[in-house]
């Protein structure tokens, strides 16, 4: 099976009837993980779909397959790419890169000087972010909004970010800056991991034990001490 297999779109209204698929699938996949996610109900991703704020993937033969929506924070200047989940079926046949990149250039189309921006543990999900050009950065560096953040609440590491006083917690934060001409540092990123596969592990042990002690870690000290290791 190829991404030749798949068609990857701008949801639309009549797509709606997906929606509950969709949430159900979101919940089943967090479980799975031992992760949480901000909880969105079946009548919000419809509305997403009827905004022209998502993208829904169907496999050839017409079933569902994937999906993600947009989210804007702090009145337009930030734009979060949520909820991508990929039907289990589905998995590892680069669906999740191609909506990913869809809902990427939507993003950049609707809000074309917001700061996109993303949360994750994933290994996946950090290549492709680094590969459109996101960084690794501090948590201070993404939106303060307290309605974003309060998404974090259904999470297991919830406590972890609240003992942090939310300035750290196990998810990498990663971000695209429209101003920002060049992305050195993420592609630089993206091959790092693409060769060495076992440095996002050696990355996530360090941090783990980093954001146990008294103070957190400093990501951007990590990064580059885990590029001198790795040379």
């Amino acid at each position: 099976m190829n991404n030749n297999d798949f068609i990857v779109q701008v949801a639309l209204h009549e797509h709606r009837v997906f929606a509950e698929e969709i949430v159900e699938e979101m919940a089943e996949s967090a479980k799975a993980r031992g992760t949480g996610i901000a909880k969105r109900s079946p009548e919000y991703v419809a509305g997403k779909m009827q905004e022209g704020k998502s993208v829904i993937a169907f496999h050839k033969d017409g079933t569902w397959a994937g999906f993600c929506y947009i989210e804007t924070w702090s009145h337009g200047q930030f734009v979060a790419n949520s909820g991508l989940i990929v039907s289990p079926k589905y998995r590892k046949e680069g669906l999740a890169k191609a909506i990913k990149e869809e809902i990427f250039a939507l993003s950049r189309k609707l809000y074309p000087k917001a700061k996109i921006f993303g949360l994750t543990t994933g290994l996946a999900v950090m290549k492709i972010n680094s590969d459109l050009g996101y960084e690794p950065v501090t948590y201070s560096e993404l939106t303060q909004d307290e309605e974003f953040w309060k998404g974090c609440q259904s999470c297991v590491n919830f406590d972890i970010l609240k003992m942090k006083e939310r300035k750290n917690c196990m998810c990498t934060a990663m971000l695209y800056d429209p101003k920002e001409k060049k992305h050195e540092a993420a592609k630089e990123f993206a091959e790092e991991l693409q060769k060495k596969p076992k440095l996002y592990e050696r990355f996530m042990r360090i941090k783990q034990r980093l954001i146990e002690k008294k103070g957190g870690s400093d990501l951007k000290s990590l990064l580059l001490f885990l590029a001198v290791i790795n040379k």
